[in-house]
């Protein structure tokens, strides 16, 4: 038999070399259909990453041909300036309060879509819809909404007595204006990702629960919940990231950024310096000090929630 199988070749001399070649052929292809990507990104990215490093170090401007060095004077000059500062915290607390809403609605609604009813996936359609809205759409929608004088939410507000809210011209009000308006557009995505996460979830962890005395407050509470947790901050992290380059809502609802600078974000920031001021030396370093802070942050984001994952 052993003769046999030397001489055909048997499977203990095939398995694997045919294995192994196999995986490799999968990894090279991989790396294959990758390689547009990775090209792109090292020529569009990477590289831009580090001219911005670089021209942070000069003095340069659009209007002026010489780009004098001059060290750390850019970052210097950011953080001596209250504007600055002030755009920081605005930014921190739209996006405290955006992707607080954005969980949590997003959750609430892949929960209720997720239930046995009929019309299921209309209404998740119906849902995620604002989502595919562009930035143009929301502020021209969202400033019609907010107007103090002819708006909508005001109009509906008189019914119930309440006199008209200057939305968009209070300091105070701003911000959580921009915020309702931007979870309103942005929550089907969360949504879609929480559906996902909750068709993860066993069913039979459901059955037992019940069979042991558990109400549906209980369940959510040690079964879903835990079990989301990776979602949860895949949820948090994308989102961090993305609300923290807000850009488009405060611009274009607000017309620039106001009241006064009231609804300035770091972004708008970086606009009005790099572009408006043609300051592109110091817009570099107001662009890599963001990409330090949100790196900072997600970081602090993983180490703080992966550390209570259950997988």
């Amino acid at each position: 038999m052993s003769t046999l199988n030397q001489r055909l070749g048997g499977p203990r001399r095939l398995s694997l070399p045919f294995s192994a070649s196999l995986k490799n052929r999968e990894i090279i292809a991989a790396y294959l259909f990758l390689a547009p990507f990775l090209i792109f990104f090292s020529i569009f990215f990477v590289r831009a990453a580090i001219s911005s490093v670089s021209i942070s170090f000069h003095d340069w401007r659009l209007l002026r041909p010489s780009t004098p060095y001059v060290g750390l004077d850019n970052y210097i000059d950011l953080f001596d300036d209250d504007i600055w500062w002030a755009s920081v915290e605005h930014t921190i607390t739209f996006t405290i309060m955006t992707v607080t809403g954005t969980t949590v609605l997003g959750l609430a609604a892949a929960l209720a879509v997720t239930r046995p009813v009929r019309g299921q996936g209309f209404y998740r359609v119906l849902l995620y819809i604002p989502q595919l809205m562009s930035v143009g759409a929301i502020g021209l929608i969202w400033n019609w909404l907010l107007s103090g004088q002819f708006g909508v939410i005001n109009y509906l507000l008189s019914f119930f007595g309440v006199r008209p809210i200057n939305w968009l011209g209070d300091p105070n009000l701003v911000l959580p204006a921009l915020s309702l308006a931007t979870i309103w557009w942005t929550f089907g995505f969360p949504m879609l990702i929480f559906i996902a996460g909750l068709q993860g979830i066993p069913e039979h962890l459901y059955e037992a629960a019940k069979i042991d005395g558990a109400n549906g407050r209980q369940a959510f509470w040690y079964i879903t919940l835990p079990l989301l947790r990776p979602t949860i901050l895949f949820v948090t992290v994308t989102g961090v990231i993305g609300h923290f380059q807000v850009f488009g809502q405060p611009y274009i609802i607000t017309g620039g950024g106001g009241p006064g600078r009231a609804s300035w974000t770091v972004i708008i920031y970086l606009y009005q310096n790099a572009w408006v001021g043609f300051r592109m030396g110091y817009g570099a370093a107001v662009a890599v000090t963001i990409a330090l802070i949100m790196a900072i942050i997600t970081a602090f984001q993983f180490f703080v929630i992966s550390r209570r994952v259950e997988y």
